[in-house]
């Protein structure tokens, strides 16, 4: 019989099932229809094993690169209720049984991806053999959207690596490189990518790798109920930790890992698929979906392999910000120009760089030949001479517009024709710097967030002039880098910065009011912010708030109003991180070491309780306001690019979805009269509604409507 996702035969005495056929997605995933093919398959495989009529099955991709990204997320997703997914995981458990349950020797051929489904089908063949091409990577990321491991994953996995290291990849969905998972135990054989299928059958009857007396010791310590209680204590003392409580799928994994430790398959299986069906219909599993799909759609760009590449960047500007960038260009193998006007500057740059390089070194995530080689291929120079051979110039000097107009201007002299010029500016007008240039056709502004070796989003920003080849080849450079690329249009702050602004403006303006630093931050962390705003504002730079504070009120007028503490804070020369002493102070590593008691003396007003949710609806609803007039001046045309923007720019809880998400569930309609109440109450023109905020909820739509 011929099927149409996945290829089935009898070779050599040998069953080979292959997955993947006819995959046209970069991904093969686990479908209903190919669910329901693998299920035929699998009913002559038994047939056969009963009549002991093959040596063994293989498990293969026909996808180059990825063996099972796992379950297709839109199965989840259209799940109708508890009762549905229960019916779905019983189908799945029925199949995957099948395949634990056979006599005949079995092994998973991984090479490439291995996620999720793909992992929990691997965990069912008695052994698996792992490639070693550097895409190899296992994992089971399944809490990342809500939920929990469905197929038997968190049955399986603890069976065959051990509780611990079970607990870290479930909890965490972190992904396990091939030579790792071999030496863990999650994998029997590494095998030579090209030779795979050849060799495989060598391998399948080999006596598996003999445990020595400390992994027997562990083994028999994991066994026992006290240790296993002490595990459970402390995995659940560090979720809560991490996840403040705001995530119920972590508690719930070790809640159905410690109340299964001595049940059979059926009963174990039964516990898991009600944890599933119960998480996969909360809202934060719905909402971390809803962020999946919209990151998804970010990542986008369907004439891709039709554009340029970018073999050589180059930066000008060789501070924290451009050795950051320069870090980026040579981490990606695109052997950066730095240019500078001292060597003092290039040092620095140099010397981020090697930062960002170091915390991979650390972490073994690259050797010291890497680094080395990395690292060198990163050119500081003093001249723009070398910019011939670049592709794409970011430009990251200081925010002054004449400067930034006359680099350019210089700049555009010595490149060649083809190559882009952007700007790392995060508030100036790109409208206006590209009046520099003779051709501004190849410019954009391509703003970074800092640091840019952890913030994921980049903001490409277009201008009445620019090419769209220009946005195009920018977004696949952006992607390329392993990045999250957003298109918005000029304005002042752009999107992130803009709808950041009024978060941090109001924080200022509730610390006059006389709302303490620590009620002002736990408010936001309790929220789910990553920090408060006070820390925020610490990290960002007094300075920094006050220049774009003036910016945003010179753009949008009076709504935007700067509080008065910034510029007080930075006539006292508390500017932050960057000299150890802002609201909070800081040691030469950058670490907290408590409240700055100077704080006090320039916030004078009378302290003020405020309950927690007026705080955060002070703080968030001027965001949404915001927003909305972002919506209406068509710096970008839908909510999906807001919340892309906002969760990856600015840590906006993933749990909520986003801000206009969060915003949708809580109504529009109930959003605005609280802007009506503060602007009565508080400042009619910073709570001021936006006439298209107002327009929506008197038509009765709502954000994702539009």
């Amino acid at each position: 019989m011929t099927y149409q996702h996945i290829s089935y035969e009898l070779k050599n005495d040998f069953i080979w099932i292959g997955l993947g056929l006819n995959e046209k997605k970069s991904m093969t995933t686990l479908t209903r229809d190919s669910l329901d093919e693998l299920s035929k398959i699998m009913v002559e495989v038994t047939e056969i094993d009963k009549k002991k009529g093959a040596k063994g099955l293989f498990f293969f991709s026909h996808k180059p690169g990825v063996f099972l990204a796992g379950m297709d997320i839109t199965v989840i997703n259209d799940l109708k209720n508890e009762a549905d997914a229960l019916r779905n995981l019983e189908v799945a458990h029925k199949l995957f049984n099948s395949i634990e349950d056979l006599k005949m020797p079995t092994a998973s051929l991984v090479n490439g991806i291995c996620l999720g489904g793909g992992l929990e089908l691997s965990l069912c063949c008695k052994k698996i053999f792992v490639s070693d091409h550097p895409k190899t990577a296992l994992g089971l990321p399944e809490v990342m959207l809500g939920v929990l491991p469905g197929f038997g994953g968190t049955y399986r996995l603890p069976k065959k690596v051990g509780l611990p290291p079970a607990l870290d990849m479930i909890l965490t969905g972190k992904q396990i490189k091939g030579k790792n998972a071999y030496k863990m135990g999650l994998a029997d054989a590494i095998l030579p990518a090209e030779r795979m299928l050849e060799l495989a059958p060598q391998y399948l009857n080999k006596p598996k790798k003999k445990t020595n007396l400390k992994e027997e010791l562990e083994k028999a310590a994991m066994e026992n109920f006290l240790t296993r209680k002490i595990i459970f204590q402390k995995a659940r003392e560090q979720v809560m930790k991490n996840t403040k409580g705001f995530y119920p799928a972590p508690l719930k994994i070790l809640e159905v890992l410690e109340k299964g430790a001595n049940k059979n398959r059926s009963d174990y299986l039964a516990m898991e698929a009600q944890a599933f069906a119960e998480l996969s219909q909360t809202i934060q599993s719905k909402n971390l979906q809803h962020i999946f799909f919209l990151t998804d759609n970010s990542k986008k760009l369907d004439n891709k392999d039709q554009l340029p590449s970018v073999n050589r960047g180059a930066v000008l500007g060789a501070g924290v910000m451009g050795g950051g960038i320069a870090w980026l260009f040579a981490q990606n193998n695109q052997a950066p120009l730095m240019k500078d006007i001292t060597p003092a500057a290039l040092e620095l740059g140099l010397k981020q760089a090697s930062a960002n390089f170091a915390g991979a070194l650390k972490r073994k995530r690259m050797t010291e030949d890497e680094f080395n080689r990395k690292m060198r291929s990163i050119e500081p120079t003093l001249t723009l001479e070398g910019m011939k051979s670049a592709d794409l110039v970011v430009e990251a000097v200081v925010e002054n517009m004449d400067l930034k107009k006359k680099v350019f201007a210089e700049l555009e002299e010595y490149v060649r024709p083809d190559c882009l010029l952007t700007s790392n500016t995060s508030s100036l007008s790109v409208e206006e710097m590209s009046k520099a240039l003779k051709n501004s056709g190849r410019f954009a502004g391509l703003h970074f967030f800092n640091p840019v070796n952890k913030m994921p989003l980049v903001e490409i920003i277009t201008h009445e002039k620019v090419d769209p080849k220009t946005i195009q080849t920018l977004v696949k450079w952006v992607l390329d880098v392993k990045k999250t690329p957003i298109v918005v249009k000029d304005g002042p702050g752009f999107l992130v910065n803009r709808i950041l602004a009024p978060y941090l403006n109001e924080a200022a303006f509730l610390l006059e009011e006389g709302v303490s630093v620590e009620a002002l931050d736990e408010a936001a962390l309790n929220f789910g912010m990553p920090m408060g705003p006070c820390r925020l504002m610490d990290e960002i730079g007094l300075d920094v708030c006050v220049k774009v504070g003036k910016i945003m009120q010179e753009g949008l007028g009076q709504r935007a109003n700067p509080s008065s503490l910034s510029t007080k804070l930075y006539d006292a020369k508390l500017l932050g991180k960057k000299n150890n002493k802002g609201f909070y102070l800081y040691d030469e590593k950058g670490k907290s070491t408590g409240k700055n008691p100077e704080i006090s003396k320039i916030i004078t007003s009378k302290k003020k309780h405020m309950d927690e949710m007026t705080i955060q609806m002070r703080l968030f609803l001027p965001m949404v306001n915001e927003a909305a007039y972002i919506l209406a001046d068509k710096i970008c045309d839908k909510a999906a690019t807001v919340d892309v923007g906002m969760i990856y720019g600015t840590g906006f809880p993933p749990f909520k979805g986003g801000l206009l998400k969060w915003a949708d569930q809580e109504g529009l309609d109930s959003i605005v009269e609280r802007l009506n109440n503060f602007a009565k109450d508080v400042n009619k023109d910073r709570y001021q509604v936006s006439p298209f905020l107002s327009l929506m909820v008197s038509d009765k739509r709502k954000f994702y409507d539009l």
